[in-house]
């Protein structure tokens, strides 16, 4: 059994899917428009650079942290609920952070109340995505979908940021956010829930609140370290230890009888695992390259907002190109070959614009290496989600979607955390190079990984478990 028949003919489910792609396009812009304001922000609000990565870095940690949770309430509220409830938390963020007086305002309705939101509104994307559209190829259709306005908001944020700030003001960015979630509400007005919710689904609240600690302090680790190295290494040992804890609780209530926020058969299929790596390290290149470049023409090369977006179409227009072929692409080659050949493109765009922008002024140098590394992530950012999403049935997409997303995301707070602490410790050349040179040695942990997913045959062939293992629920 695959679903209903004609379940990719239902009324209105063109609008449903433009709804569930445009809540990825706004998070993911959410993640990278800030970039471009670095400076904006940082004179209207009398702070600093790094007070500015520190509520990009929170945003992006908020999200990873409660992925998980916001994927598992799915289960209990449904996930129409959620997506609507993650929206209207999303949009008041927005709405306050037009009209922060401060850091800290701004920190509370970006960094915290559009982290929510997000993590409330995005597991539901990928569950509806993987149970509307039963098989693998038009599955990655949807999802190629998706994954592009998403790789396209992360991408194009530094462009449409740049001119809503350069033409009306920085503020105007998150009143633009605001709008846009009016239309995905208006549009998902055709969206029903395939699964009924479950009343009667527990929720570990201890389990929230631990992975939640963990991911925390692993990430401030990584911010504190251009301040103190001894702090640093003791938030992300205390981080550590607290995610062992998480563990350990989860397996001790799984062998109760009780069912944790995160079920550690997950991490039995391999397949998966590999996908989670990928997914990862292909949210940590794009964030780390997007803030650190956009950061370095700001702050060093005297950019504004508008020139260091113009120059960031190069990669919008890689995205756009390959992610738009993800169908196609799904058809011809295994998923193996994407992903893999994905990383191999975006790490050459890395080497490359280390190269071209040391070598050479102006802005023209880096828009070689940004296409690169569009092209690549655009090229693999849809496989990686379609192979982990579909080695699960439809009874586990609550707690996979929540997973997937939150390893998504965390390793956009890596991608921020790591790239932006090097650079922010010395706005220089060498610490551009530093940044993108250790981005480039994490992208290669990427592609091994990528490499030892099982060669399958081209997935528009036979449709992943999702889509034959159905259960009732």
């Amino acid at each position: 059994m695959s679903g209903p028949p004609g379940r990719d003919q239902l009324p209105g489910q063109g609008r449903v899917l433009a709804a569930l792609a445009l809540a990825q396009f706004i998070c993911s812009f959410a993640g990278s428009n800030m970039n471009v304001m670095i400076n904006d922000i940082s004179e209207d609000l009398d702070t600093t650079v790094q007070g500015v990565q520190v509520a990009i870095t929170l945003f992006l940690l908020v999200m990873a942290a409660l992925m998980i949770p916001g994927g598992k309430l799915t289960d209990r509220y449904g996930r129409k609920r959620c997506f609507l409830a993650g929206l209207v938390v999303y949009a008041v963020g927005a709405l306050l952070c037009a009209v922060a007086p401060g850091l800290g305002v701004l920190i509370l309705g970006n960094s915290i109340l559009e982290g929510i939101g997000t993590a409330l509104l995005i597991p539901p994307v990928y569950i509806l995505t993987t149970l509307l559209y039963p098989d693998v190829t038009s599955r990655a259709r949807a999802f190629g979908l998706i994954m592009a306005l998403g790789g396209i908001g992360a991408a194009a944020g530094p462009l449409i940021g740049g001119l809503i700030t350069e033409g009306i003001g920085w503020r105007a960015a998150f009143v633009f956010q605001a709008l846009v979630i009016a239309v995905i509400v208006l549009l998902s007005r055709h969206l029903e829930d395939p699964l009924p919710p479950d009343p009667t689904s527990t929720f570990d609240t201890g389990g929230a609140v631990l992975s939640a600690v963990g991911l925390v302090l692993v990430v401030m680790g990584i911010l504190a370290a251009d301040n103190d190295v001894r702090l640093m290494i003791a938030l992300i040992a205390a981080g550590i230890l607290v995610l062992l804890w998480f563990f350990r609780r989860a397996r001790a209530m799984e062998r109760a009888g009780a069912e944790p926020l995160l079920s550690i058969g997950l991490f039995r299929n391999r397949t998966s695992n590999l996908g989670l790596i990928t997914q990862n390290i292909q949210w940590l290149l794009l964030m780390g390259s997007s803030f650190t470049v956009a950061a370095y023409l700001q702050t060093v090369r005297d950019y504004n907002a508008i020139e260091t977006g113009v120059i960031f179409t190069a990669a919008t227009l890689g995205l756009l190109l390959s992610s738009l072929s993800a169908e196609r692409l799904a058809k011809r080659r295994p998923q193996r070959t994407l992903v893999v050949t994905g990383f191999a493109v975006t790490i050459t765009g890395v080497v490359v614009l280390i190269v071209l922008a040391g070598a050479y002024g102006g802005g023209w140098p880096f828009v070689p290496g940004l296409l690169l590394i569009g092209l690549g992530l655009g090229l693999m950012l849809t496989p990686s989600v379609n192979v982990v999403q579909s080695s699960f049935p439809e009874s586990r997409q609550g707690e996979i979607s929540g997973l997937s997303r939150s390893v998504s995301n965390l390793g956009s707070s890596f991608g921020t955390a790591i790239a932006g602490t090097i650079l922010v410790s010395g706005l220089t050349e060498g610490a551009y190079a530093a940044a993108m040179t250790t981005l480039a040695a994490l992208g290669l942990i990427g592609l091994a990984a990528a490499a030892r997913l099982p060669r399958t045959p081209a997935p528009g062939g036979t449709p992943g478990p999702a889509a034959t293992t159905p259960t009732a629920r």
